[in-house]
Order: C-alpha cells, then sequence, then structure tokens
C-alpha cells in the first residue's frame, strides 16, 4: 500500500490506478500496466496543457500541429497533417483557420492541384514555436526529473517493446 500513497497526490486525487490498488487480486498485471501508462499520461499532458494556456495563450493541439510544420521547412498538405496527427480533416481545418487568423501560418494553393491545401508556418509562427518547445521540453525534463539517465532508457527500450506489441497485436486483427 505504500505505492498507493504516492499516487494518490497532495491534493487528494484518485485515478483509476489508485482505485484498483484497492484490490489489486481483481486486475491483472497488464490491466494495471495499461492504467499506470494512462495514469503518467494524463498527468503530464494535463499539466502541459495547464502551461502552454497561461505561458503563452495556446493549446495543445496548436503546439502539435505547429510541431508537425516545423518538421515540414516546405509545408504539409492538409490530409498529410491529419494522419500524422490522428484526428479528422475537420479538427485540422479549425486550427488552421485559427492560427492563419492570428499569423502563425500561411496557406497556399497547391500548384498542381487546386483543391490540395498546403499549409506552413510563416517567420512569426516559427519564431514562436521555437519559444514553446524550449519551453515544452524544459516542462517534461522538470515533470521526469527524478527519473535517472539510465531509468530513462530502459524505460524507453520497454515502451518500445510494447509499441511492436500493441501494433503486431493490430495488424493480426486487421
Amino acid at each position: 500500500m505504500e505505492e498507493r500513497k504516492d499516487t494518490a497526490g497532495a491534493e487528494g486525487w484518485v485515478d483509476g490506478e489508485t482505485k484498483v490498488l484497492e484490490a489489486p487480486a481483481d486486475h491483472g498485471t497488464e490491466l494495471r500496466l495499461w492504467l499506470r501508462l494512462l495514469t503518467c499520461s494524463t498527468l503530464v499532458e494535463t499539466e502541459v496543457r495547464r502551461r502552454l494556456r497561461e505561458e503563452f495563450d495556446s493549446t495543445l493541439p496548436r503546439f502539435d500541429l505547429m510541431a508537425q510544420l516545423e518538421r515540414a521547412k516546405d509545408g504539409m498538405v492538409l490530409g498529410e497533417v491529419s494522419k500524422r496527427m490522428m484526428v479528422s480533416p475537420g479538427n485540422i481545418t479549425v486550427l488552421v483557420e485559427r492560427l492563419a487568423e492570428s499569423g502563425h501560418i500561411s496557406r497556399t494553393t497547391s500548384p498542381t492541384d487546386r483543391r490540395v491545401q498546403i499549409i506552413a508556418l510563416t517567420r512569426f509562427g516559427r519564431a514562436e514555436f521555437e519559444k514553446m518547445a524550449a519551453a515544452h521540453a524544459d516542462w517534461i525534463g522538470d515533470l521526469f526529473g527524478t527519473l535517472t539517465a539510465k531509468d530513462g532508457g530502459i524505460l524507453l527500450d520497454e515502451l518500445g517493446k510494447l509499441k511492436r506489441s500493441i501494433v503486431a497485436s493490430l495488424a493480426k486483427g486487421a
């Protein structure tokens, strides 16, 4: 039960993983692992969202879109951005509209297909993203700060194994 103290937090919140610890025999290791991953992911995402909002008046989806565009120096078509971000084209369209209005991205029509839009970061958008990305890296470093380099490497390797297992399982079902 010592672990429960660590996961309950100072503010007394209770997550799915904490509830499972009340009756661990009812849950297999895989379920407990899934809940631990979900809890960690949710904690990090919630904090990153809060900091983006408070420090940059931005959102995580905007940050994610800008991150995709930062890697594509010549811009990207909307469909490719949608696939990379694993969201619907409709969600991308709304984000693009807002970022275009704020001057962070530009939209141009493809020279080969007038139906296709190419979006890219503007000079202003790239400068703003660089500030956010640097802060984001610091936040993640802070949140993961108690992990040693060795522990981080082991965790990265093990999560890589898990990812391959998931992809293999999904491929069987396709």
